[in-house]
């Protein structure tokens, strides 16, 4: 688990919970009960740290998780489930962008001595 979580960027603890609450499903175990990650593991984990890196809701990862294990009945729910948030990422950028070109105003009003 120590390398795995090294090469993911996770905690030990967060790919238990992880495991805990369905985002990590049927992970392997050695003969000596450690556990060994796989590379679809590895993708899996990479895209769910780029749903949460989006700020998908962990609620809606493990809707999209529970679509995934359905299998291949369950492919318009999750590009559905995906275009959502899309959607609300696309409005979280224009957001930020306006909020950065407000701050950037300022910054030029204090760049010209206008601001006291």
């Amino acid at each position: 688990m120590k390398e795995f979580s090294s090469l993911v960027g996770l905690s030990s603890y967060t790919l238990r919970y992880y495991e805990k609450i369905g985002l990590l499903k049927n992970v392997q175990r050695n003969s000596s009960g450690h556990r060994v990650y796989t590379s679809k593991d590895l993708r899996w984990i990479e895209f769910v740290k780029r749903l949460k890196d989006t700020a998908m809701p962990l609620e809606e990862i493990q809707e999209y998780a529970r679509l995934r294990e359905a299998g291949s009945s369950s492919v318009l729910q999750r590009q559905a489930l995906l275009e959502k948030h899309k959607r609300n990422l696309i409005d979280h950028i224009t957001q930020q962008q306006s909020h950065l070109a407000d701050l950037e105003d300022k910054i030029d009003l204090y760049k010209k001595g206008k601001v006291r």
